[in-house]
């Protein structure tokens, strides 16, 4: 399979990356700095960030599906990787004829996060963190689900709580309507792990699902 990754140089992409390889397919990358990523010789790397159209065009061309790990690069100031990246992905898809891609999100990209959570948690969250403190990440990764959804793409979203470092463990849990209950945060391994399976199934089609410990 020819696999195309945006954010290929991050902790999720480079996971990604690595577990493509492994499996045998080609990989194309676009990458701002090639010479300071580490899989360069390994993939087909592509120069530019994701506001470039052409380098988005060169990466996406051929693909059988699409890696997006992208994300902000500070939790806390504003950052348009994602309003302006993920519509400018989903353009060139559409012009190339490709039509999978797997996001990796966040929890807060719909309201629906923390229902099956106590009342006072909930309320904490959805008017104190998400209006204050995760404020800008919240409203980037919803305009990353609004551009995938309204998309044609056979598109699926992954929405962990908060990330770890952790090594992979296969005993996350997956919901599709809300964070498990006591959910709290997830391996990027495992993260990785489950966005690498839905290259090959569609039960998650053209949806976001939840994924946490």
């Amino acid at each position: 399979m020819r696999i195309a990754i945006f954010g290929a140089s991050g902790a999720t992409g480079g996971l990604l990356t690595e577990r493509s390889l492994a499996a045998g397919h080609t990989v194309a990358a676009l990458v701002r700095s090639p010479a300071k990523f580490v899989f360069t010789g390994q993939v087909r790397v592509v120069q530019g960030d994701a506001f470039n159209r052409d380098a988005i065009a060169e990466t996406v061309a051929g693909a059988d599906a699409v890696f997006s790990a992208l994300g902000a690069r500070s939790p806390f100031a504003a950052d348009e990787t994602l309003e302006r990246g993920i519509p400018l992905i989903v353009e060139a898809m559409q012009a190339a004829g490709v039509k999978r891609i797997i996001a990796l999100g966040s929890a807060g990209a719909l309201d629906s996060a923390m229902d099956r959570q106590p009342a006072w948690q909930r309320w904490l969250v959805e008017h104190v963190v998400y209006t204050t403190l995760l404020k800008h990440p919240v409203e980037a990764q919803r305009a990353q689900y609004r551009a995938l959804a309204a998309s044609d793409l056979d598109w699926t979203m992954a929405m962990p709580p908060m990330l770890t470092n952790g090594a992979s463990t296969g005993k996350f849990r997956v919901d599709g309507d809300a964070l498990p209950r006591g959910a709290t945060y997830l391996s990027r391994a495992d993260v990785a792990d489950f966005m690498f399976a839905q290259l090959t199934s569609s039960q998650w089609s053209r949806r976001g699902v939840y994924i946490s410990n």
